[in-house]
């Protein structure tokens, strides 16, 4: 998801794709794989791509949903994503990457039921 508001940022901002990879000192093919959700930019990368479509990493995280916003209710209180985001003692690249591992489990657990019990084997 991530990778979807930057490209959609990158967008809104009229910079083509080659013209920020260059800006933020990385490769295109390294800044497409960043859009397609195929790697995760370190934390410096984050806050360069960020810097040059004139937001922060802040708000490249909350619009992907790994941040709640600063107003905003959440679900419940014993939600282990709540208690991620308000671990103060982590940055936000590393409470931003707890959640996302939290939720691939998840989603890779739903999957698996889906599918049903497997056989012995």
């Amino acid at each position: 998801m991530l990778g979807a508001v930057i490209r959609a940022q990158r967008e809104l901002a009229a910079l083509p794709m080659r013209q920020l990879a260059a800006a933020v000192g990385i490769s295109n093919p390294y800044l497409s794989q960043i859009e397609r959700g195929l790697r995760a930019p370190s934390e410096a990368v984050l806050d360069a791509i960020a810097a040059s479509l004139k937001t922060s990493a802040d708000v490249l995280y909350t619009e992907a949903g790994f941040v709640a916003p600063p107003d905003g209710a959440q679900d419940g209180p014993g939600d282990l994503e709540d208690h991620i985001r308000a671990a103060a003692e982590l940055t936000t690249s590393q409470r931003g990457a707890l959640i996302e591992i939290y939720r691939g489990f998840v989603d890779a657990n739903a999957v698996r039921r889906s599918r049903g019990p497997r056989p012995p084997g």
